[in-house]
């Protein structure tokens, strides 16, 4: 079923039809978040509100509503008011925890280990800067889109994903070098 059409029959009281819509965002809504907080539970926490803020506000969107670039919004607006309220500090995992405190760090072992310092690296960039990144490079939004889902300007968007990236490269030389000594 096609969204126009899912969303469509919500309006005509199926609510069936939002369910299909769960079962196509829910996956790529919990990787976003994930990126975003770093916290894998917070990230279902915040997908479940994302459903259910969406689910209150669908009847009042319009006819010309942009599902994916919505629900993208929606989840967005949660994370920053997470933050807001929580003052979510950097997530470094305690199974390292003890290695950056004496300076142990090893070169990484695995694939894994790779990602993690992909995503520690990552969680040190701005969210201001991390959250236009994240939806530009891993979810295929282009400048236009973000601009629209961030209110704010496409050139802003063009700047924080420049500044973003740069200090993502940065962080990352850093922790593989850090990891190397």
């Amino acid at each position: 079923m096609d969204e126009a059409r899912a969303v469509e029959q919500i309006r005509e009281g199926n609510n069936d039809a939002f369910d299909q819509i769960m079962l196509r965002y829910e996956t790529l809504l919990l990787r976003y978040l994930s990126r975003l907080t770093g916290d894998g539970e917070l990230a279902k926490d915040l997908t479940q509100k994302t459903f259910l803020d969406a689910y209150k506000g669908i009847l009042a969107t319009g006819e010309d509503l942009s599902l994916k670039a919505w629900l993208y919004r929606i989840a967005t607006n949660n994370a920053l008011q997470h933050r807001r309220r929580n003052k979510v500090l950097s997530f470094i995992p305690f199974s390292r925890l003890g290695d950056i405190v004496t300076g142990r760090l090893k070169a990484p072992a695995a694939p894994m280990d790779e990602k993690l310092a992909v995503e520690e690296a990552l969680l040190r960039v701005p969210a201001d800067q991390r959250t236009p990144m994240v939806l530009h490079f891993v979810e295929g939004f282009r400048y236009r889109e973000i601009a629209e889902l961030l209110g704010i300007s496409e050139d802003a968007v063009r700047k924080r994903v420049a500044r973003g990236s740069k200090l993502f490269r940065s962080e990352y030389r850093e922790e593989a070098e850090g990891e190397l000594r």
